[in-house]
């Protein structure tokens, strides 16, 4: 198995892309840049120096993964998502000193055309509706919606909405897998087999 990168594509010397990943039309890769095994990147995708994505992410078109950014393995990011890493940009000011860092946690799936405030963490398979902007820190297995983003449910790692309330005490089943879904408080697990 090897890395497909099309004709089109800009790979920067010393990027690291592992087995199995593609890299399609116009796509940029910076030399700093370290990319798991089985990525795929669309068209127009860039990414930074200053990252890090794991192992089986999908990046959709579109999408510019900047410096400060990091992807942990399974992330999907949809058409036209936007990141960031500086809270307050100006043209005329250089705040290259205060990038944030953003981290998303494995098998999250970021909405076509939302976009993600630096400096936050979104947690293991949360899940943002499309266009949805987020300013705060991402709970694992939350449904997250709107603008600014709020909490509306919760979702299972096979991506199927689950029947809870969005705190308290609570149970229930993936209908897709069987899993078993706990909340204690505002935190959702997944009970163990």
């Amino acid at each position: 198995m090897s890395v497909k990168i099309h004709e089109s594509a800009i790979v920067d010397d010393g990027a690291q892309i592992g087995e199995g990943s593609r890299v399609w039309h116009f796509v940029h890769v910076c030399g700093g840049a370290r990319v798991g095994k089985n990525v795929s990147m669309g068209q127009g995708v860039f990414v930074g120096n200053k990252v890090t994505i794991g192992d089986n992410c999908k990046i959709q078109n579109n999408v510019s993964v900047y410096d400060n950014v990091h992807l942990e393995e399974g992330v999907f990011c949809g058409p036209s998502m936007v990141f960031t890493n500086v809270y307050n940009p100006r043209s005329l000011i250089e705040r290259k000193d205060e990038y944030l860092d953003t981290v998303v946690k494995k098998g999250a799936s970021l909405g076509a055309n939302c976009t993600i405030v630096c400096g936050v963490t979104i947690g293991e398979y949360a899940f943002l509706g499309a266009g949805a902007v987020i300013n705060k820190d991402v709970p694992s297995y939350a449904l997250m919606v709107g603008v600014p983003a709020r909490q509306i449910g919760w979702m299972s790692e096979y991506g199927e909405q689950l029947d809870l309330p969005l705190q308290g005490q609570g149970e229930a089943v993936c209908p897709h897998t069987g899993d078993r879904y706990v909340l204690d408080g505002n935190q959702l697990t997944r009970a163990s087999a």
